[in-house]
């Protein structure tokens, strides 16, 4: 089922989410400082592309730093993301097939506010 739901998952959204967070990784790694945010950013479009049967949990260590980057990230990118998340979510839940993508979509929607000091890991 897991299989069945990322294909269509891909088809229908992900490839469009995962275009639009690998941008936002691209322009990132233009400048030294905003590496991180460019790996988190690559690292959440790796999710945006097949998210059914893999979840993100809290890494453990991540400190100050990490608030402060997300409070930066939330500024600069992470918005921008999240309404993308929310107004796909919203179009996906007009049918009944779309409604498991819609709310893959709305759950997405915090990672992708605030995606440093997460880590994506496959559901037991």
């Amino acid at each position: 089922m897991k299989t069945i739901l990322n294909v269509i998952w891909l088809v229908l959204c992900g490839f469009w989410m995962a275009v639009g967070y690998a941008i936002a990784g691209i322009i990132c790694c233009v400048l030294i400082i905003t590496i991180p945010f460019g790996l988190a950013s690559f690292r959440m479009a790796n999710y945006a592309l097949w998210p059914f049967g893999r979840t993100l949990v809290d890494r453990r260590g991540s400190g100050a730093f990490s608030v402060l980057g997300n409070i930066i990230w939330f500024l600069v990118a992470g918005w921008w993301l999240a309404i993308g998340h929310l107004v796909t979510g919203l179009a996906l839940c007009i049918t009944i097939i779309g409604i498991p993508l819609g709310v893959a979509n709305f759950k997405m929607i915090p990672v992708s506010l605030v995606p440093l000091g997460k880590e994506i890991v496959p559901v037991p």
